[in-house]
């Protein structure tokens, strides 16, 4: 009954039910992930913006940090559990592609310790909910 209930959702309906009632995440929690998307995709952008010399560097981590939330919104209108799933691992193997560029400006000393602190930890952050979500997905607890 509860499986052909949750097939009858449309998928980004599904997702949100499954957090909070299969992984008891508050309301405040599911909206909090999503404004971290925006906000981690934004404070990534300034801080590039600050940058120079390293245009290479900088670019890089502006495509995959905004990866990001690009595929977690494109799961929304994917074609079949699969794809959606696919979507989430794009994204999960973004945001280590994004943590991946911040140490190597870190290392150079193009962004502070503590940006790269602040940046890295919503990264970590953004990527657990991703890897709750491709869990979810599959049916692993």
């Amino acid at each position: 009954i509860m499986n052909a209930f949750l097939e009858s959702l449309p998928k980004d309906t599904r997702l949100i039910f499954l957090r909070r009632y299969w992984h008891v995440d508050t309301i405040a929690e599911i909206a909090e992930s999503i404004a971290d998307l925006e906000e981690n995709a934004i404070a990534v952008s300034d801080e590039c913006d600050k940058i120079k010399g390293y245009s290479v560097y900088t670019t890089q981590l502006l495509r995959c940090s905004s990866s990001i939330g690009a595929n977690i919104f494109e799961a929304k209108y994917s074609q079949s559990e699969l794809d959606f799933i696919n979507k989430f691992e794009i994204a999960l193997k973004e945001s280590y592609e994004t943590e991946y560029w911040l140490e190597l400006l870190a290392r150079k000393s193009k962004i502070s310790a503590e940006v790269h602190n602040m940046l890295r930890n919503r990264c970590g952050s953004i990527r657990a909910r991703i890897i709750a979500s491709i869990k979810t997905a599959k049916g692993i607890k």
